[in-house]
């Protein structure tokens, strides 16, 4: 047992040490983005508040559990479960509409110039803080539930406990079974949609990827020239699939988990642990991806106050 705690603190660590300070240094970049440039590029704003809603589930969550299993700190009360199991399953359904927001985003920078498409990413651009409003009302109030029926671990009898969720320290405790399955329901398909959606956007992005490529080597063909690199554009379309892939990946076994601690009257900590652990490490890997993909998160980490940030053409559509 005692092995098996040091293995989860582990996990939880390693995610709190690679998730905190690579969500901080996109979030930092942004920030200097702004101070530099005057301004943020639509894009630029939702990676930001996409690298704030990672660093709240990693910085809540991992971290809290790491401090608990080493007995470092333990804010598991019945106050303490309502709080961070709250802020966690509101950031993580955050983290996974933002993605989606993002790849809507990019799929509307393919089209063509003067199309209603491209007409729609500019109202979408001029339009984000409501968008990010709707977002937080909509998963908050989807995420009350934990509010209501979450229950510190060492005050509760797990015996005799039913139609619970057991993460540990804490328990989701449900009236009945049929509430069980009504959230569970309620939680898969705010996943599933925003799947959906943004595997549609991802092929639209492949597809115009292939198309311009082709395009670019009859260019390129006809005018005896080889030279040239990938533009700005299709970076930041290659950073959006491959976050999308991430995402269905580690948020695919996650949600697969979930659908399986419904069929159990009582669920296993690890079977939960195993779910935290795969949805956090999304928000733990993806900011690497985008400070590796973005060449101007790297001009903005060596940007310095009272610099001017100069963005290139394609930068700053």
């Amino acid at each position: 047992m005692e092995s098996e705690m040091t293995t989860r603190g582990i996990f939880y660590l390693s995610l709190t040490v690679l998730g905190v300070p690579g969500n901080s240094v996109v979030i930092w970049a942004f920030v200097q983005l702004s101070f530099c440039a005057g301004h943020l590029l639509p894009a630029d704003a939702i990676v930001l508040h996409l690298a704030f809603a990672n660093l709240m589930v990693v910085g809540v969550r991992c971290l809290l559990e790491t401090l608990a299993t080493f007995e470092v700190y333990n804010v598991f009360t019945d106050a303490g479960c309502k709080a961070v199991i709250f802020v966690y399953r509101t950031s993580r359904s955050l983290s996974i509409w933002l993605t989606f927001v993002l790849s809507v985003y990019q799929c509307l920078s393919t089209a063509a110039p003067g199309s209603r498409w491209a007409a729609a990413r500019v109202v979408m651009g001029k339009n984000l803080a409501v968008i990010f409003l709707l977002l937080w009302l909509l998963n908050t109030s989807m995420s009350s539930a934990a509010i209501l029926f979450s229950l510190s671990s060492s005050g509760s009898n797990s015996t005799v406990m039913k139609n619970n969720i057991n993460v540990r320290f804490c328990f989701v405790r449900f009236p009945s079974k049929l509430s069980v399955d009504a959230n569970g329901a309620a939680q898969v398909g705010r996943d599933l949609v925003p799947i959906i959606l943004m595997a549609t956007a991802s092929i639209i992005i492949l597809v115009f990827l292939y198309r311009h490529s082709h395009q670019i080597k009859n260019i390129r063909r006809n005018a005896n020239n080889s030279g040239g690199g990938p533009t700005a554009e299709r970076r930041a379309a290659i950073t959006v699939v491959v976050l999308v892939m991430l995402y269905v990946t580690f948020y695919g076994v996650d949600n697969g988990l979930w659908v399986y601690t419904l069929t159990k009257t009582m669920s296993s900590s690890i079977v939960s642990d195993l779910r935290i652990f795969f949805s956090s490490l999304y928000a733990a890997v993806s900011p690497f991806v985008i400070i590796v993909s973005n060449k101007k998160v790297n001009r903005l980490l060596r940007c310095r106050p009272g610099d001017r940030f100069l963005q290139g053409p394609a930068e700053s559509r």
